[in-house]
């Protein structure tokens, strides 16, 4: 890990079971962010789930031995109707956590909303328009539709730093989430 409390480097990930999007930057200070690195892990072709859950551990440790990021941030799974799908992002999500639990690394989690009006200033902002924010304040040269994992997974991270001035709690109970999300919860 950087000693250098001035200089940080933060490891994004938006987690799925089909693609996965990672994205690495540099921050100095509280005002210079720099892009290391982005990309997805494409696991479709990988039939078995536990085959999944492999790669992603172990492109994820890659990761972190090649950049040593100082942080993880998480996109935290979404609400879905479909209990598969959250169960299936659920165990993706924990394997990219414990790579960086391995390596003592600390996690934050943000749910996407907070993502998107963290980056663009709208909780209801499309991924095309979080990538065009990025594409802004990292400077990528991308085209709009490209990479949109990536760029989310980056977008997670930019939040992260964004954030970080303020008190970030991750350990939250269900009381806690049903008290700030009436409106999620059905009866």
């Amino acid at each position: 890990m950087n000693q250098n409390n001035k200089e940080k480097i933060i490891l994004g990930i938006d987690p799925g079971t089909r693609i996965l999007g990672y994205g690495i930057i540099l921050c100095k200070g509280t005002n210079e962010i720099g892009l290391l690195q982005y990309g997805v892990i494409h696991l479709a072709q990988y039939k078995s789930q536990a085959l999944r859950l492999k790669k992603i551990f172990e492109r994820i440790t890659q990761l972190i031995e090649e950049f040593d990021p100082d942080e993880m941030a998480l996109e935290a799974p979404f609400y879905s109707q479909n209990v598969q799908v959250a169960l299936k992002l659920g165990r993706a999500q924990g394997v990219a956590m414990a790579a960086a639990l391995v390596r003592e690394i600390p996690i934050t989690e943000y749910a996407p909303r907070k993502v998107k009006q963290s980056v663009t200033g709208n909780g209801d902002a499309s991924k095309e328009q979080v990538a065009g924010m990025l594409k802004k304040l990292l400077n990528l040269n991308i085209g709009e539709n490209d990479l949109l994992d990536a760029t989310d997974a980056l977008g997670v991270a930019v939040c992260h730093h964004f954030q970080k001035g303020l008190k970030v709690t991750t350990k939250k109970t269900w009381a806690d989430f049903v008290q700030e999300n009436p409106k999620r919860i059905r009866e």
